[in-house]
């Protein structure tokens, strides 16, 4: 029995450390602003759990097995303690369940521990290295108690109070780790970020919904400078990280060895909110940037004491680390929203970036074009340009890749195909000014809803049935984040509507492709952000191509660089993206490189030295078809 009084003492002991814990991480969450907050998500947290992040976590079959035995037993286990020693109930049957949960956290902690002895680098060490162990302490005292009470053997005082120990540790993991900041913290601040998510559309129709969310441009509402001024929500969802580093291995910008690393940022922003320093981060540190040179508190900025400015400007906004995330974390809205407060507080928008800007402010296009000059590459396809009160069926934007003589001819190859099929089609001409992608993703979001709103205007004065674009940048923001400003259309990528056309007999190939071994590279914006990965393969496959792919393709694809306004801002490191990427095209033996965007056209072709042929998937069709 003393063993027994010696568990329920334990538990109690945690339960109350686990409440002051909690309540002391509160407060620390409840000193960011006010967020509209659907509670009943927090009914939706079984669901959420087991549907939507373990979708995530079983992408690594062994470490999703490990998970389900060490955090289901552990879970069990401590529901049954609650029962049976915390209610002082003592059932046989209960702890013939405890017996059996405490083995399969063993199974599942030893597996962690097993893993941790060949640790990828990307794994945090330091407290977490401690983890699988303090778990594996936990569930062998467990077992041992439900064996103990089920077998009635009598144990000497001190074999009960070393069991009751183990115990101890183990549940002082989650009772302590709330509060201190400790490894276990993410139990806790996980489900309850899961339940109360910044984005709980994603766990709807719109699952894997992108869009950036408007700002009301207000004094109280410019981006976030401190991290006070993120929502509540959004820093109660910074505790939720397991530090497993999978947006570090999956980031470009890491990998390229410029200073940003997604774990690390979002460890930031949770020691600047607890007002402490980066000096026990046990991670990879931002490429070329020491750990324990930074630190911040709640009220004070972030931008350049907490984290580097040229951090935030390294990021492509391709979102490979929220796709990677585990734990639903939104890194790139973060890094957004201090990117604005940046832009529209401080005006410091390194390199060409801020020249960009004041293009889009100055000519309505990023380059500063004319914009009489947009569609000069179709004077001679006698597409007509569609004015005020005419109508079409297919409105075709271009977006800024009409200045570019190089992306003409993806322009058109794509124009000649719509043609061959029939469609009618039109263009905007000089009536097309920016969708304001890029000012968005610089931070400008005044910019961005200036742009918005003019191009809305435009379009509400004509009719159209549908829109088509090359650009997978205006084809997010026109379907995905103009409904927010009063803009809904039917928007098509250019993949999309070549494959539809393919697939109903309205284009037929008649040249046989050759020899060429070709690769796909999947754009982020459509592939990670519009979730579209298979119109282009049909398409390629549809003209007698066979994809050979990228070991990192569709969803999980590797961005070019291109996004985000990474060309402009310009931050160096250690090599470039687009080098790595081709890198990537030339494993597979491809002597053609397939793509889809005219940002991916220009970064890939920016390579220097011998690589593989660039070209549109678009080119490719016009090509199979003969209008080339």
């Amino acid at each position: 029995m003393l063993l027994q009084h010696l568990v329920s003492a334990v538990f109690w002991l945690a339960v109350l450390g686990l409440v002051i814990g909690l309540a002391r991480r509160a407060a620390i969450w409840r000193g960011g602003r006010a967020a509209v907050v659907d509670f009943g998500g927090l009914l939706q947290i079984p669901r959420r759990y087991f549907v939507d992040l373990h979708d995530v976590v079983a992408r690594e079959p062994f470490v999703a097995r490990a998970h389900v035995g060490v955090a289901g037993g552990t879970l069990l286990a401590l529901f049954i303690v609650a029962l049976n020693y915390g209610l002082g109930l003592y059932w046989a049957a209960l702890d013939v369940v405890l017996l059996i949960a405490g083995l399969l956290a063993i199974v599942g902690a030893a597996a962690m521990a097993w893993r941790r002895r060949a640790a990828p680098p990307r794994l945090s060490q330091g407290a977490w290295k401690r983890l699988p162990y303090s778990l594996l302490a936990f569930a062998a005292a467990a077992t041992l108690v439900g064996a103990v009470a089920l077998t009635g053997t009598a144990l000497a005082p001190w074999l009960a109070g070393l069991i009751s120990l183990a115990f101890a540790a183990g549940v002082a993991e989650l009772a302590l780790g709330i509060g201190l900041g400790g490894p276990m913290k993410h139990a806790v601040a996980g489900l309850l970020h899961l339940g109360l998510h910044p984005r709980p559309e994603r766990f709807g129709d719109q699952r894997f919904a992108t869009a950036l969310k408007p700002l009301k441009l207000t004094p109280e509402d410019m981006g976030v400078g401190q991290p006070a001024d993120f929502a509540w929500n959004k820093l109660l969802s910074f505790d939720a990280c397991v530090q497993c580093g999978k947006c570090e291995a999956a980031c470009p910008a890491f990998a390229a060895g410029q200073p940003l690393n997604p774990k690390k940022l979002i460890q930031d922003l949770v020691v600047g909110m607890s007002g402490r320093t980066d000096a026990a981060y046990a991670g990879s540190p931002y490429p070329g940037q020491p750990v324990g040179q930074h630190g911040g508190a709640p009220h004070r900025p972030i931008v350049n004491g907490l984290i580097n400015a040229d951090t935030l400007w390294s990021c492509t906004t391709c979102r490979a680390c929220v796709q990677e995330c585990p734990m639903l974390i939104e890194h790139v809205d973060a890094v957004v929203d201090m990117r604005r407060h940046i832009t529209l507080v401080r005006g410091e928008v390194p390199n060409k970036g801020m020249e960009a800007l004041e293009q889009l402010r100055d000519t309505d296009t990023v380059g500063g074009f004319p914009l009489s000059a947009r569609h000069h590459w179709a004077a001679d396809l006698n597409v007509p340009v569609l004015t005020a009160g005419e109508h079409t069926d297919w409105l075709v934007l271009v977006g800024e890749g009409g200045f570019d003589m190089r992306y003409q001819r993806s322009l058109r190859a794509f124009v000649k195909t719509l043609q061959k099929a029939g469609l009618k089609i039109a263009l905007l001409g000089a009536a097309e000014t920016d969708c304001g992608d890029l000012a968005r993703r610089l931070g400008d979001e005044a910019g961005f809803q200036r742009l918005s709103r003019q191009l809305i205007a435009t379009l509400k004065a004509r009719s159209f049935q549908h829109i088509v674009t090359p650009d997978p940048h205006i084809f997010h923001v026109l379907k995905n984040e103009y409904p927010a400003m009063g803009g809904s259309y039917d928007v098509w990528h250019h993949t999309q509507l070549l494959a539809d056309l393919l697939a109903k007999g309205a284009i037929t190939p008649t040249k046989a492709p050759g020899q060429d071994v070709v690769t796909y590279h999947d754009p982020c914006y459509l592939g990670r952000y519009g979730r579209e990965v298979d119109a282009p393969r049909q398409l390629l496959k549809g003209i007698g191509i066979r994809v050979v792919e990228m070991e990192r393709h569709a969803e999980r694809g590797r961005c070019c660089g291109g996004g985000g306004g990474a060309p402009f801002t310009d931050i160096p490191g250690e090599t470039r993206i687009p080098d790595i990427r081709i890198a990537d095209a030339r494993q597979t033996g491809a002597t053609v490189v397939a793509v889809a965007c005219p940002n991916c056209t220009a970064m890939l072709e920016g390579v220097v030295g011998p690589r593989p042929e660039v070209l549109d998937v678009a080119e490719l069709v016009a090509r199979a078809l003969e209008v080339a």
